[in-house]
């Protein structure tokens, strides 16, 4: 028998609780014993005025930025409906029935004022990063690098050339970030070539074609990550340029020791991190293992010998050729001093010319060349102990785990829904990547550190 129809009928009171109606295993009943937000009052505090109307509690504005990112809504305005709506959001948030939800603008005003002057989002990285250290999540022995292109906020189609472009054409708050880090080592500074084209929204990102599609303006965001738990330990925006990338690691070492005492005994990345300067820092200055693939170009292309078929000795400073012949940096007496390396970096070692022409291996050892000269880096030390490593079974179980990171990327674009940024401009990148992680980094909490039944 069909039931009688169903009609809302207004009661004079209710008995209502947000705490009954949301479920025992909703991920943010797990994310929400680890978030803690009493010390952002205070630090926030320099940045608010003594007098004038109260403003809207910062940690509502916080909690309902952690909901945005941890189920994909990156539209403020769309979050403040999805909040006014969602009883689990509003119990996150400490919002009642009755109470309010803020205006979206609110949101814009205070990302552009006192949350960036205050570095926020990087006090909230740190301090969840702390709980995860604190939790036992983080082993600190064993650190993954990488970096992932991010589309930046601006259209591939609308671009001018980089030499007929004038920044008070367009002096938008992007453009004077943009402006306020040509200097910068993650960005202007990171290599001396010009862009060949800028985007006018965002002249900070950058034209890249580096996945193999058409080209697109990004950045790159870059992770550390301890391969214990795939638990990010720091986060860095920067231009999508390998110089940029590489810096940013060196940075984020620095800095986790300094803030945490994390240090590593390994790092494991991939070839883009494999060149000399950043193996000799990582061996000689740190003491950190490499687990990185060698950067080399010393293959030949005409099939002749390889500059790892050529012996170096450290007692006489010479390189013994397969023929057995030596090869030096000078074959006469040279009485003016000159340095040993090039500006380069490297060392040239030469063979003699009667050796190589009465040398029955020349044809496959310089076919073109009269003579065969061998380039050796300031830091062929810590290459050749990187070329070690990667004869280990270390090594293979270090490549497997650094799959952690590329992992935490895809969760990235796929859960996170962080495949083109919405802010734009450095600042905007960096706030973004901030939120992003602290999320991840909650989510992989409240996955491995579950309510107790």
């Amino acid at each position: 028998m069909m039931g009688p129809k169903q009609v809302a009928q207004r009661a004079l009171f209710y008995e209502f609780s947000i705490e009954d109606h949301v479920p025992a295993d909703h991920l943010l009943r797990s994310i929400d014993r680890f978030v803690e937000l009493g010390d952002m009052r205070e630090h926030l505090a320099p940045f608010y005025s003594s007098t004038g109307r109260p403003s809207v509690d910062p940690e509502l504005m916080i909690r309902m930025l952690i909901v945005g990112y941890a189920f994909g809504i990156r539209s403020e305005r769309r979050l403040c409906e999805e909040v006014h709506l969602n009883l689990a959001y509003r119990w996150f948030c400490r919002l009642d029935l009755t109470d309010a939800v803020p205006d979206h603008s609110t949101f814009s005003k205070n990302r552009h004022g006192r949350f960036r002057d205050s570095n926020l989002f990087r006090h909230l990285f740190e301090q969840v990063l702390a709980r995860c250290i604190a939790e036992g999540l983080v082993g600190g022995e064993s650190f993954g690098a990488d970096a992932s292109l991010i589309k930046a906020d601006a259209s591939r189609y609308t671009k001018v050339d980089f030499s007929g472009w004038s920044a008070a054409d367009a002096v938008n708050r992007a453009t004077q970030e943009y402006l306020d880090t040509l200097d910068d080592a993650a960005f202007g500074a990171a290599t001396p070539v010009k862009p060949k084209a800028i985007s006018p929204a965002d002249p900070a990102a950058r034209l890249t074609g580096a996945n193999g599609d058409r080209p697109f303006f990004a950045y790159s965001t870059n992770y550390l990550v301890d391969l214990d738990h795939a638990i990010i330990v720091d986060v860095e925006a920067t231009a999508p340029i390998r110089q940029a990338e590489v810096g940013a690691v060196r940075d984020m070492l620095v800095r986790t020791q300094d803030r945490f005492d994390l240090h590593p005994w390994l790092l494991a990345a991939d070839t883009a991190y494999g060149a000399a300067e950043m193996l000799g820092w990582l061996v000689k200055e740190q003491g950190i293992e490499p687990h990185i693939p060698v950067f080399d170009k010393s293959e030949r292309k005409d099939g002749a010998f390889p500059a790892t078929e050529f012996n170096y000795d450290p007692d006489i400073d010479a390189y013994k050729c397969p023929g057995g012949k030596e090869l030096k940096p000078y074959w006469r007496n040279i009485s003016k001093g000159r340095p040993a390396f090039g500006k380069d970096g490297f060392k040239k070692y030469y063979a003699r010319k009667q050796d190589c022409a009465a040398c029955q291996l020349k044809p496959r050892c310089t076919p073109k060349q009269v003579t065969r000269k061998i380039a050796r880096s300031r830091h062929e030390d810590a290459r050749q102990k990187a070329r070690d490593i990667a004869k280990t079974d270390a090594y293979v179980a270090s490549s497997y785990a650094r799959k952690k990171v590329e992992m935490l990327f895809a969760h990235l674009k796929r859960i996170i829904g962080l495949d083109r940024l919405r802010l734009r401009g450095p600042n905007g990148a960096k706030d973004e990547f901030h939120l992003a992680a602290t999320v991840q980094n909650l989510r992989k909490l409240a996955k491995l550190r579950q309510i107790p039944v």
